[in-house]
């Protein structure tokens, strides 16, 4: 235990004696809310608390990808940099509401705690746990340099449906295939209910001297990127924070009513309400799953339940199956042939092979001359967000049809995506490029699936405006065009927008 500290308290006989103060850090990492948080919870329980967040520098910049034929990829682009700034920004201003406060610091959490620990005399340090190597070893990291010190430091499990604890088998031992584990889980565990928000205690004395400062939150381009709005054509604007979370929670669940067809139109690629856009918000942590399973039950007790209501839980279970697949198959996930170990895949390496480099780069810029992925592939440059149908076929292009190493891929959506998680994310990737979960043939026929869902070329249009005037039966297919017709619509093919890299018939 830490040494005891005044204040001094008096007894019955007037006499004033010093008790020992029980003060708890919470290191705070992609569990940017205070609703629903284990580790603030358990931290509040102290005579004093205070909450730390560090930006990594690990986490941002220019950085090795890791593991055998690595090559370097920008970490963490400018989407979810304003995301996560306006995330921690947000967190503050709530805790400031409650009477506590938020230190923020830029730098590794294992060099900050110990720092911050010692300034206020902590005697716990409080945070979740992610299953994910990264996450891990910075987790290992923060525990060793308190390992022969009179600190505690605990861990909690906070950001899926449900709990580790609570499945029917150990995580160790689960099926590699989601239907066998979503089955299992639906009819021998359950959603535990979240947690209120606690009453918080004092922070430390030392925290408003002099000595200890709240500190500022870094700017876009201390941490690597160029600052950005978000664009005017993007399906929402992703302000990020629990504020922001709640308000989304509230008016597409409440307002907007949409819960109960979202089977539906889940599949939408235009607007902000074809799916529930809650995914940044529980990547970051401003919102747990639990939260939104409880909204699901509570409206379809007072609305309807269907099969659309069903299926938000459905895609929340897939996002938990992929967390404890990392946390039974580690960093197996990350390398070319996956957990599957399947070598005899040729991959073309953009780092050793002009032609893969090439084709990788058309298609990060959405130059593949294939409309719906280039629409995609736009939409994602430019909002850092993109739909679910969107996100399978700009994968399945370029692991399936360019074959081009899938970890590529699978990496500049971590650098661009506004909602990334590293399990669902490289767990799907993997996944479409057939060395993850299932030994089915997961490639899209593009052109298929972008007349199928975008028949009337409507979200090609808005993000290819060189097609605008391509009518919807072809422009899916601009190649298709005789010199006549790219005339007659404004489009000549190798000069307003790029002939097909291949061929897919």
């Amino acid at each position: 235990m830490a040494s005891p500290r005044c204040p001094c308290v008096q007894d019955g006989r007037d006499r004033r004696l010093c008790v020992p103060t029980d003060t708890s850090v919470l290191w705070l990492r992609r569990d940017l809310r205070l609703a629903d948080n284990p580790a603030l919870v358990a931290a509040a329980a102290a005579d004093e608390l205070l909450p730390v967040y560090c930006f990594d520098p690990r986490e941002y910049g220019d950085r090795p990808f890791g593991g055998r034929d690595s090559f370097r990829y920008l970490k963490t682009g400018p989407h979810r940099v304003r995301f996560r700034r306006e995330a921690v920004a947000d967190l503050r201003d709530r805790l400031r509401r409650r009477d506590s406060d938020l230190l923020v610091r830029h730098g590794r959490p294992e060099r900050v705690l110990p720092a911050v620990v010692d300034s206020v005399d902590a005697d716990t340090v409080q945070f979740h746990t992610f299953p994910t190597p990264e996450e891990m070893g910075t987790e290992e990291s923060v525990r060793d340099v308190f390992r022969n010190r009179p600190v505690e430091t605990r861990r909690h499990w906070g950001h899926t449906l449900y709990h580790v604890d609570d499945l029917p088998t150990r995580y160790t031992r689960i099926q590699d295939t989601y239907t066998p584990f979503r089955q299992s889980v639906e009819a021998a565990a359950s959603v535990r209910d979240p947690l209120d928000e606690p009453e918080l205690p004092p922070t430390p004395g030392a925290f408003s001297s002099d000595g200890l400062s709240a500190g500022e939150i870094p700017e876009s381009e201390t941490l690597g990127v160029e600052s950005t709005e978000p664009d005017d054509r993007g399906v929402h604007p992703f302000p990020g924070g629990e504020t922001a979370a709640r308000d989304r929670l509230d008016s597409w669940v409440w307002e907007g009513d949409n819960l109960r067809e979202y089977k539906q139109t889940r599949n939408g690629l235009v607007g902000p309400d074809y799916s529930s856009k809650f995914s940044p918000y529980i990547n970051e942590g401003c919102l747990s799953p639990r939260t939104v399973h409880a909204a699901v039950d509570r409206y379809e007790e007072e609305r309807v339940a269907n099969d659309d209501t069903y299926w938000l839980v459905f895609e929340l279970l897939w996002r938990d199956f992929f967390q404890f697949q990392f946390a039974k198959h580690g960093a197996q996930f990350f390398e070319r042939p996956g957990i599957r170990d399947r070598t005899g895949i040729d991959w073309g390496d953009p780092e050793t092979e002009p032609t893969a480099e090439r084709r990788l780069r058309r298609w990060r810029d959405g130059e593949t001359g294939i409309p719906f992925v280039d629409a995609t592939m736009r939409e994602l440059n430019q909002t850092g967000y993109m739909s679910n149908r969107g996100r399978q076929n700009a994968a399945s292009f370029l692991a399936n049809d360019l074959r081009v190493d899938w970890r590529h891929g699978a990496a500049y959506f971590e650098t661009q995506l506004v909602d990334y998680d590293p399990a669902s994310n490289y767990g799907n990737w993997a996944y479409v490029a057939g060395v993850g979960n299932d030994s089915q043939n997961r490639s899209f026929d593009v052109v298929s699936q972008a007349q199928r869902y975008d028949p009337d070329g409507a979200f090609v249009t808005h993000w290819l405006p060189e097609l605008s005037d391509v009518p919807g039966d072809a422009v899916h297919e601009p190649w298709t065009l005789t010199p006549a017709e790219q005339r007659r619509y404004g489009v000549e093919l190798g000069i307003d927008y790029p002939r097909p890299m291949v061929d897919l018939s």
